[in-house]
């Protein structure tokens, strides 16, 4: 059975024009390109004032919880987070907290993140990939780093870094082509109740 594929896009920017947002946007836009999808972008600038504080999921309100959810069924995730003293950045790590530790096993990951400079770009292999690997989650080949010289007027710009997104999800259609052949997991859940 194919059905069209839920790509969540995660950006754990605050700012209402995020380069994290943009560099999300950007890459559901691009698996849009290659497979049928359907695209949702989770800010969690936007949600930061719901989760401030709460310890435990059932404390959150609904719309949070409709983001969870959203993260939890999506058929393949894209993370984006601006670095934060070397590593992503609490309310990131926070929303995370709340997601179902066996939600993403097996989910692919696109992994990206923004920067002020080339210095942090390995906090896509260093912090990153460790995280979703507790969830068990599939961590994509290639991960894409942005500097803020690689955006102008809050779009991505630079040559490279174009061909470098480009790259990281020609590689990953392969996994995302087999997500999209199978049973949503929303349905086979149902199904084995």
């Amino acid at each position: 059975m194919t059905h069209p594929l839920r790509v969540v896009a995660v950006s754990g920017g605050l700012q209402r024009t995020s380069r994290a947002a943009a560099l999300c946007q950007h890459l559901m836009d691009l698996i849009g390109e290659h497979l049928p999808c359907e695209r949702r972008l989770v800010e969690l600038g936007q949600v930061a004032p719901q989760l401030a504080g709460t310890t435990w999921r059932s404390q959150l309100p609904a719309s949070v919880e409709q983001e969870l959810a959203a993260v939890e069924q999506a058929d393949i995730l894209v993370v984006t987070t601006p670095v934060y003293r070397g590593s992503y950045t609490g309310l990131f790590k926070h929303f995370f907290d709340f997601i179902d530790q066996d939600a993403l096993v097996d989910t692919p990951i696109l992994l990206a993140a923004t920067g002020g400079s080339e210095r942090h770009s390995l906090v896509i292999d260093h912090q990153l990939r460790p995280l979703f690997s507790f969830f068990q989650a599939r961590t994509l080949p290639l991960g894409v780093y942005a500097t803020d010289s690689d955006f102008l007027d809050g779009r991505l710009h630079n040559a490279a870094l174009l061909d470098r997104a480009q790259l990281a999800v020609q590689r990953a259609i392969p996994l995302l082509e087999l997500a999209r052949r199978t049973e949503p997991r929303a349905a086979s859940a149902v199904a084995a109740a």
